[in-house]
């Protein structure tokens, strides 16, 4: 196995049991970093330490994770044009904020028969959103209700955290 000192400097490829009593010696662990190189590679390092700095950099990795909701928007085969662009409003700031948006058109009764007005107000919609999002589910039936999902532009969520780093 290749064994590595803690300061990163490369004693070189040693038998397992030289590495442990160079190990013992130092007063250190001898800890297994990567099992699958070739020839391993083990490092003579405390590993209480070692795990800490494991915990740190998970956490960290966690913190920059980005989680993607989806948010939903109501609509009807009858809205109005202000309940429409009120709707898509708050549609053009979710995705802007970099989340997903679920559209969808409740049909009850005998509006199952037109159809075709729920179709009318989702591609509208696609057509408003078209320049900050991207069709990620094409309209389609679900029972009573018509939906598609936007997601955001890679492009834009990317320049809105770019000015949201630079405040």
């Amino acid at each position: 196995m290749r064994v590595v000192t803690e300061d990163g400097e490369t004693l070189g490829v040693m038998d397992t049991r030289d590495a442990i009593q160079e190990a013992r010696n130092r007063g250190i662990d001898l800890v297994e970093i990567a099992p699958n190189a070739k020839p391993p590679v083990c490092k003579l390092i405390d590993y209480g330490k070692f795990l800490y700095e494991q915990k740190k950099r998970a956490h960290e990795a966690k913190k920059k994770q980005v989680t993607v909701q989806v948010k939903e928007i109501k609509f009807r085969p009858g809205t109005d044009d202000h309940d429409y662009s009120y709707r898509m409003k708050h549609a053009r700031e979710w995705l802007g904020d970099g989340d997903k948006v679920r559209a969808a058109i409740a049909f009850r009764g005998r509006e199952m028969t037109h159809r075709e007005l729920g179709a009318k107000i989702l591609a509208k919609l696609t057509e408003d959103l078209a320049d900050i999002a991207d069709v990620e589910v094409a309209p389609k039936m679900e029972g009573y209700q018509m939906f598609t999902i936007f997601i955001p532009k890679k492009s834009k969520v990317a320049e809105k955290k770019a000015e949201n780093n630079g405040e």
